[in-house]
């Protein structure tokens, strides 16, 4: 069976204000990301001290919540191929250890941002992103890559060229991430990626799902942040795809609609961001209800 998790961080900055939303939901997992502890700065779980750790777990542990994916900040959209591997190395050493610590198995890593003209993956992209797996896999841990703003994420044909150079690797799939990313399989000027058409390339590697919903503003050259199946992320066709095809793993909230993790101007009060994120939850679990009596009645 598929279970309902989110990226917790968006119900709020303290480990407490995750863990509240989380049982709200009813739901038994969260996926970790930026947490902060009473008497810490708030950093991504495998940065943040360890004596701020021990006390995430125990409140975890306690809580009798689960932590199903760490949303690591490895390779991501804010470092570049230029950024030293050194750093890419530690933070996949940090993260390891407090992986197995929590009994997490799934850890989101991208492919480091493209230069704004790139079309092609670069051969180091391919090296550095076959280290990281492979040392995760030989813990006995899943590295899932994310469509987002990287190399990987760069097209369709992009990440099946990711995959197909990265034994091991398997995909995190974002319904919203297409729809301000240039499709840069395409000749320029690049058009937006097609949501259905990615997702159909890459859903027999998917294991986890991510699910935000938007439109593209030209206005503003940014998208508008939408309730799940009001956006043009194909959200419920997605979903029930990957239902009927008997899909068993997280499906996972981001709602970005209170707040967006790499953009600092957007933030709301922190009741408006908790209220948000319960609201999301529900209307997805409610989103899925309906998806699933249609796949009964079919």
């Amino acid at each position: 069976m598929y279970y309902l998790t989110g990226i917790s961080d968006e119900a709020g900055a303290s480990i407490d204000a995750q863990i509240k939303a989380t049982c709200a939901l009813g739901w038994r997992t969260l996926e970790a990301r930026t947490v902060e502890v009473e008497g810490f700065p708030g950093a991504n779980l495998h940065e943040i001290p360890e004596r701020a750790f021990e006390l995430a777990v125990e409140k975890l542990e306690s809580a009798g919540i689960g932590v199903c994916c760490f949303g690591s900040t490895i390779m991501n959209w804010a470092k570049t191929v230029q950024t030293p591997f050194a750093v890419t190395l530690a933070e996949t050493r940090r993260a390891i250890p407090r992986m197995q610590r929590l009994g997490t198995r799934f850890v989101r890593i991208m492919s480091f941002k493209p230069a704004d003209d790139a079309d092609t993956i670069p051969a180091v992209v391919f090296e550095r992103v076959r280290e990281v797996t492979r040392m995760f896999l030989d813990a006995g841990l899943q590295p899932v890559h994310e469509n987002c703003m990287n190399h990987g994420g760069m097209s369709a044909r992009h990440a099946l060229e990711l995959l197909e150079n990265v034994p091991g690797l398997k995909w995190v799939f974002d319904t919203a991430n297409p729809i301000f990313n240039p499709d840069r399989s395409r000749p320029k000027p690049w058009s937006k990626q097609d949501p259905w058409y990615f997702w159909t390339q890459v859903r027999e590697a998917t294991m986890h799902i991510h699910i935000k919903d938007a439109t593209w503003n030209p206005e503003k050259n940014d998208a508008d942040y939408r309730w799940p199946g009001e956006g043009d992320g194909r959200v419920r066709d997605i979903v029930k795809d990957a239902l009927s095809r008997g899909y068993d793993g997280g499906i996972s909230i981001e709602p970005h609609m209170a707040v967006v993790f790499h953009d600092s101007n957007t933030r709301a009060s922190a009741e408006a961001q908790y209220a948000n994120y319960i609201e999301y939850g529900r209307r997805l679990a409610g989103l899925i209800g309906e998806v699933e009596r249609e796949l009964q009645l079919a």
